[in-house]
């Protein structure tokens, strides 16, 4: 893996401007880095699927995904002095969102900067004061000073909004900063996984998905799995992290620990013989890994792994702090120990591998 390219994809997948519903961006910049790499083509969901030059059509077919949607806002109303109302697409906590930059999209397609504003506390009775209030009572400000200006300003009911933050990389402890890392860590992930595989000959096809829509239901993958029609399926993700909060031996999610496997989470319960199958093939190239059973949270692997008859689907997680606000933390280490198992379990999978599981 060419750690530089890799850096700079994540980068632009970051910055890109991708709430549910609006992922154009995103699957531009996929494109563009598969073109000549694999065949790609998209649905009315925005679903894009990358399919290896490689396949032949007559073997197991593994489905690699990742979603590539992050939480943002929509715009619900425009108030008489010119500030908007809005919804949160995904989950937000509300104590993370007052007080921050976003972008909305205009009329016209251009992003223009806005702030999330809540009552100064210079106004706030004594009563009032440390309250975190509802989402449906704050606004986005574009600094438009009424209807009339704010609509001059392409501003809209319907418009997507995404928190304002551009990457950073940090080279002294390899630790990456920026927006959206769920999952466009993933879709990074998934990207190179292709890249490292490209040429190689294989025992099964693969097709890559970015699926839509994820963090409003789940929406785009159900789409995904009746098209690919998978028998094995390896989803991408950006996983919470919990080791800033969360006692030394219970770390289940920490920064530069290794790739996340989860067991179980509100959604599925994994395979275990695949998981374990994986685990072991990890063990044997000296992959680091991390094992969690979460209390919270569901991905993609939910909608997958009922597809059909049934399909043996595990997740791989590059962990996030602070995943589902503006901000989030990732290790290009964990990036790369990711792309490492993928490319391994799929080098490692035929027709007969998969039947055991």
């Amino acid at each position: 893996m060419n750690c530089k390219r890799s850096l700079e994809l994540i980068s632009r997948l970051s910055d890109a401007n991708g709430p549910s519903g609006f992922e154009d961006e995103v699957t531009a910049i996929v494109r563009e880095e598969m073109e000549g790499l694999t065949a790609c083509s998209e649905d009315s969901l925005r679903n894009l699927y990358l399919s290896r030059r490689e396949n032949t059509g007559d073997r197991p077919v593994v489905m690699l995904d990742a979603h590539s949607d992050e939480v943002g806002f929509m715009i619900r109303s425009i108030l008489a002095d010119g500030t908007m109302r809005f919804l949160p697409l995904g989950g937000w906590v509300n104590y993370t969102v007052p007080a921050s930059r976003v972008r909305v999209r205009t009329l016209e397609g251009n992003w223009i900067t806005g702030v999330v504003a809540t009552r100064p506390v210079h106004f706030l009775p004594a009563s009032e004061r440390g309250k975190v209030p509802d989402i449906s009572e704050m606004v986005i400000d574009v600094g438009a000073a009424s209807y009339e200006e704010a609509v001059s300003m392409g501003m809209e009911t319907g418009a997507p909004v995404v928190p304002d933050v551009d990457f950073e990389y940090n080279e002294k402890n390899g630790v990456m900063l920026g927006k959206a890392f769920d999952c466009r860590a993933g879709c990074g992930v998934l990207c190179d996984t292709l890249r490292e595989l490209d040429g190689e000959e294989l025992a099964v096809d693969v097709t890559g998905v970015l699926s839509s829509q994820e963090e409003v239901g789940d929406r785009g993958v159900q789409v995904a799995a009746r098209t690919v029609h998978p028998d094995l399926a390896i989803v991408f993700e950006g996983a919470p992290a919990d080791d800033t909060f969360t006692p030394p031996l219970e770390i289940q999610t920490g920064l530069g620990r290794g790739v996340m496997l989860r067991h179980y989470d509100l959604g599925m319960i994994t395979n275990p013989r695949l998981m374990r199958y994986t685990l072991d093939l990890a063990k044997e190239y000296g992959i680091p890994t991390q094992q969690a059973v979460r209390t919270g949270g569901r991905t993609n692997g939910a909608q997958i792994n009922l597809t059909g008859q049934g399909v043996p689907t595990i997740v791989l997680s590059v962990p996030v702090r602070y995943a589902h606000t503006h901000h989030g933390f990732a290790s290009i280490h964990d990036y790369e120990n990711a792309v490492k198992l993928a490319a391994q379990l799929v080098r490692s999978l035929d027709e007969e591998v998969i039947s055991t599981f």
